[in-house]
Parts: structure tokens; C-alpha cells; sequence
């Protein structure tokens, strides 16, 4: 009888990292195509969002609830390819439950994956990167309802941090996040975030894209202003042992 050798992968050497995404997202591929180390790739797996509804608090609660059914098939899909890392491309259900709620659902994750395998979810990768920069006073911005964003300012305040204000652009569906137009970030930004006592700015909802523009304003207020894709990005890959710098996506990617 023959006996087959494992192959050694010569696509992504340095590292395969699996990225769990909502149906509805384009946020998290553009933000990774942007972001490309040499000898690492990502490999993109989506979970069925059937309820793309935001409109209300009680419409974003049926969203939280409907992709819990469908997140463990992306994560069983993505298993597949054989990736070296896992980065939850997503973070509404992250923030869920405040500390302790991300521990169980990283832990529900690991139903998926097994034990060995690293792990980087949104909530976790923001805090490691305010932590990173020793912010004690924060500002949040996300495109939830106000149920939502309850729970961006419950995980950042059982993190430790002060947290001086969150916003919610409300945002209609999950697939309508993308759309929105930069200069309603921006002004989001400079007039209701920003003060002379918050240390940073952080944004949660991954598929509202903000690359393009925060390092700019990182450069234009002088304090790190932090999109959640950049910080799960990092996070992915310094804890997987990618230690490449990155110039032009921010200060986080620049310094850390």
C-alpha cells in the first residue's frame, strides 16, 4: 500500500489565516487586499446573513440572533483550506455580554477549530490596541443601533477604559454599513468624538471600511484613531508571529 506524505504548502508559508465574514460584508476583504505581508494569505469564509435588517433595536437583536445559527458552518468551511490562524471578520456578537461574553463566544468558537489553533476576535484585538498604545480615555464610533452600541461601551468600560462617548451611525442593513460615506465618519469624528480628553478613538463594525481615511485623522488630531479591521489585522498577525511593519495604514501598524 502507498503512502502519502504530507505536502509542504508552499502558498502562504509564512502563514494561511482563515477570516470569518457576515454574507453581507465587503468591508473585511477590501481592509485585508490592502494589507498583504509577504508569505501570508487570507482566506475568506461567509456565514449567511438572512436577516440583514438594522433598522431597529429590536431588528438588530434578530440579526445578532440569526448569525449565531450560521457562524459555526463558515468557521467548519474555512477548516478546510487548512489555515495556521483564525481572524473573526466581524464584531457586533464580539462585543455581546461585555468581557465575559467574548470569552464564551471565543469559547464557542473553539467548538469549530479545536484548542490549538490561534484566534483573534474584534473586541479582543481593540483592547490589545489601545492597550498597546496606553489609552485610558476612549471615544467609540459604530454603525449600530443603540442596542449595539450598549455593548461597545459595556466591553471598553469592563476593559478599563473611561469612555467619553459612542455613537451609532444606525445604519438601515448590515449590507448598507459599506456605503457610508466618509465625510459622515469624518464629521462624526471632529465633532462628536474627538476632545482634548480622550486619548483615542477606536471603530467597531467590520464592514465599515475606514483605512482610507484614519490615518489621516491619526495625523490631523495627533491621538491613534483605530479601525476594528486594522486592529484584528494586527492582532492576527503579530499573534501569529508577523512582525512586518506597515507605513501609510496607521500608527498602529507603524509602531507595534
Amino acid at each position: 500500500m502507498k503512502i502519502l506524505k504530507p505536502q509542504e504548502p508552499w502558498i502562504g508559508k509564512r502563514g494561511r489565516i482563515g477570516v470569518i465574514i457576515p454574507s453581507t460584508n465587503i468591508g473585511v476583504e477590501y481592509d485585508c487586499q490592502q494589507i498583504m505581508a509577504p508569505g501570508v494569505t487570507w482566506h475568506f469564509a461567509r456565514f449567511f446573513v438572512g436577516q440583514p435588517d438594522l433598522s431597529s433595536d429590536d431588528m438588530f437583536l434578530a440579526f445578532i440572533d440569526a448569525i449565531r445559527e450560521t457562524i459555526p458552518d463558515a468557521m467548519r468551511d474555512v477548516m478546510t483550506c487548512e489555515p495556521t490562524y483564525i481572524m473573526m471578520g466581524m464584531s457586533a456578537e464580539t462585543f455581546w455580554g461585555g468581557l465575559e461574553g467574548n470569552v464564551e463566544f471565543e469559547a464557542r468558537l473553539r467548538d469549530s477549530i479545536g484548542p490549538d489553533i490561534g484566534l483573534t476576535s474584534g473586541a479582543a484585538a481593540l483592547k490589545a490596541a489601545l492597550d498597546a498604545f496606553g489609552a485610558k480615555r476612549v471615544a467609540a464610533l459604530t454603525p449600530y443601533q443603540s442596542v449595539g452600541d450598549v455593548q461597545v461601551r459595556r466591553f471598553l468600560e469592563e476593559s478599563g477604559y473611561e469612555v467619553t462617548n459612542v455613537v451609532g451611525l444606525k445604519c438601515d442593513t448590515a449590507t448598507s454599513i459599506a456605503h457610508t460615506p466618509p465625510r459622515e465618519v469624518i464629521d462624526t469624528v471632529l465633532r462628536q468624538l474627538d476632545g482634548a480628553d480622550v486619548d483615542a478613538i477606536v471603530q467597531a463594525g467590520t464592514n465599515l471600511s475606514t483605512l482610507d481615511i484614519f490615518p489621516t485623522l491619526e495625523k490631523q488630531l495627533g491621538k491613534p484613531v483605530i479601525p476594528i479591521n486594522v486592529a484584528t489585522i494586527w492582532h492576527a498577525l503579530r499573534a501569529h508571529g508577523i512582525d512586518d511593519k506597515f507605513f501609510g495604514r496607521g500608527w498602529l501598524l507603524e509602531r507595534f
